[in-house]
């Protein structure tokens, strides 16, 4: 994977090169300022689904959504996913705080695709050339997910399907260009390289987690210590560019560094991962919490399905600002469990609707 050049951002980078770095503001965050993040996390406030495009959009209507989305809107992108896997997530890290989490994912996004601030939102591509999925290496996204983490994919790769407790999307284009799916993929690829590093490789401490960022890039996590060049510009670049997202107050507003940034060079002295604390990442058990659809179709949760719940799942596609949960007329998390009768755990899409239109109208037998 290769860094991408940053572009001119005015804005941003000029507060960057002249040294006035400031702190977040709650009228530069997207979130309620009063909310509890550390318990509660940013609460999704730009009301993110399972998937950011259309499953039946084009790859260049896709990649022009993703495209388009702003710098605060990718990082609370990010932090949908980590709240989503939240509990999976701090344990296998082995970090409790979940800013440092969210600051870890911006160092990697930062490494990767200067975080949306090179002007092209999520829509970041490498490796492509030989045609979609035929590289390893092939990358999209913040996190330059490759199409390695997928299901799927092609059998001489590398498998990925020992991080049971998130689910593995199959490999599509529909499926690897979307924004939010590719964030969930590549929280999911670190975590195959957290495994990998404590039960193979014996990784402890903040290795695994260093051991993991190398793996995401390299494809391998193993620590030889014969090598410290590269985890200097890669695994301990990001998380000096983390430990600068989190300490200077940019979690939540629009500005963005860059790798290389003299900015960051004060957090790249000595030990860069002692701000990350001392716990221990852990292959200890997770509860997966089960989806429990209490009525398959009652997208409306009236506890009937009828062509309303079609509706409701359509109005809230066409229209997640006004029909998201928590708005007045909107779908709520629930009634999204419940409505997911395509392809349950793949989330709402047009054809959830069809099935329940499908349904009523007698043309199959049952959502089932």
């Amino acid at each position: 994977m290769k860094i991408k050049v940053l572009f001119s951002v005015i804005a941003s980078a000029a507060i960057i090169m002249s040294g006035v770095l400031p702190v977040t503001a709650a009228g530069d965050m997207a979130h309620d300022a009063s909310r509890n993040v550390q318990e509660e996390g940013v609460g999704n406030p730009f009301n993110y689904g399972d998937r950011n495009t259309p499953e039946d959009a084009s790859t260049e209507e896709i990649r022009a959504i993703n495209h388009k989305m702003s710098v605060q809107e990718v990082k609370y992108a990010l932090y949908k996913e980590i709240d989503e896997h939240w509990d999976l997530i701090s344990v296998r890290l082995g970090q409790p705080e979940r800013e440092k989490v969210y600051a870890l994912f911006l160092g990697i996004g930062t490494r990767e695709s200067t975080l949306g601030g090179n002007g092209d939102g999520a829509d970041i591509e490498t490796a492509q050339g030989q045609g979609f999925g035929v590289s390893s290496a092939h990358a999209y996204g913040t996190l330059q997910t490759a199409v390695t983490a997928f299901a799927d994919c092609d059998p001489t790769f590398m498998p990925e399907d020992n991080v049971p407790e998130m689910f593995q999307y199959s490999l599509s284009e529909s499926t690897f260009y979307d924004a939010i799916i590719s964030n969930h993929m590549g929280i999911r690829k670190i975590l195959h390289f957290v495994e990998i590093g404590i039960n193979q490789e014996g990784l402890t401490g903040y290795q695994v987690v260093r051991g993991a960022l190398k793996g995401f890039n390299t494809g391998w996590c193993d620590y030889t210590g014969d090598n410290d060049g590269y985890y200097k510009n890669y695994p301990d670049e990001i998380i000096a560019l983390a430990e600068w997202y989190y300490e200077e107050g940019h979690l939540y507003d629009s500005t963005f560094t860059w790798t290389g940034a003299q900015d960051v060079d004060k957090y790249r002295d000595g030990n860069a991962w002692s701000w990350w604390g001392g716990t221990e990442p852990s292959m200890k058990a997770i509860e997966v919490k089960e989806d429990n659809v209490t009525l398959l179709g009652d997208a409306n949760c009236d506890s009937e399905v009828n062509m309303a719940d079609a509706v409701i799942i359509m109005q809230y596609l066409s229209n997640p600002d006004t029909y998201g949960a928590g708005k007045a007329d909107g779908i709520t998390e629930q009634g999204k469990l419940n409505g997911d009768v395509y392809e349950p755990g793949s989330g709402l899409t047009n054809n959830d609707a069809s099935v329940i239109q499908e349904y009523k109208l007698g043309l199959i037998p049952s959502l089932g």
